[in-house]
């Protein structure tokens, strides 16, 4: 098993669980539809969701430029990153061993804005195609306003772990002759049938994207 990169990436609650390799982070990363964003302002803690993409060793996120996190990044403080993917329920014959079965990554620290307008591209592109793949070649790109209305924040993924936990529940050995059902309900995430918007023109179509992605 790899090690952590710094001791602030290091598993300390059942450290059996960590996992410090690039691949099982990036899968992580590459999964979740959306990450928490932790930062410190003014003394004040806030974490806030938002929707996120992996180019290579980049982390991407957005948000308003009017938010507490653009005076954080004139700071150069430290900010954290952390994805999560719930995999099951985890149901065992006493209460306290009631777990869940996820995979979670986290990544630390400074990020910077992305000015360089090609690497904006790259990046808003790469949030689109994260959330629905193929959509970046269907629909009107960003102009003028809505790129200078849109902070964009680069991160490194070089400092991060994660964490999963797999398998069935650990009860205590003398709970293993209750009569208690135990093990696990799988959970997934499902794609319902799409909703037209209302003001849809008569005629339009379900694109590739959406098409491709209720077939998943």
């Amino acid at each position: 098993m790899s090690e952590p990169t710094t001791e602030r990436t290091r598993i300390r609650r059942l450290s059996e669980r960590g996992r410090y390799d690039r691949e099982t982070i990036e899968e992580i990363l590459d999964e979740a539809l959306i990450c928490h964003v932790g930062f410190v302002v003014d003394d004040m803690p806030y974490v806030i969701p938002t929707i996120h993409a992996r180019v290579g060793s980049t982390l991407y996120f957005h948000g308003s430029p009017a938010s507490r996190m653009l005076r954080l990044l004139e700071k150069g403080a430290s900010v954290s990153a952390t994805a999560t993917i719930v995999d099951g329920l985890v149901v065992a014959r006493a209460l306290f061993h009631h777990s869940m079965n996820y995979r979670s990554a986290v990544v630390f620290g400074i990020p910077r804005l992305v000015d360089d307008s090609e690497e904006r591209t790259v990046a808003f592109r790469a949030i689109t195609e994260h959330v629905l793949p193929g959509r970046w070649d269907e629909a009107r790109r960003p102009n003028p306003k809505e790129d200078k209305g849109t902070l964009l924040v680069a991160m490194p993924i070089d400092e991060s772990s994660a964490k999963v936990r797999t398998g069935p529940p650990g009860d205590d050995d003398e709970d293993y002759e209750l009569d208690i059902w135990a093990g696990v309900i799988p959970l997934t995430l499902s794609v319902g049938e799409p909703e037209p918007d209302p003001r849809l023109k008569p005629g339009v179509e379900l694109p590739d994207s959406v098409q491709a992605y209720r077939s998943t």
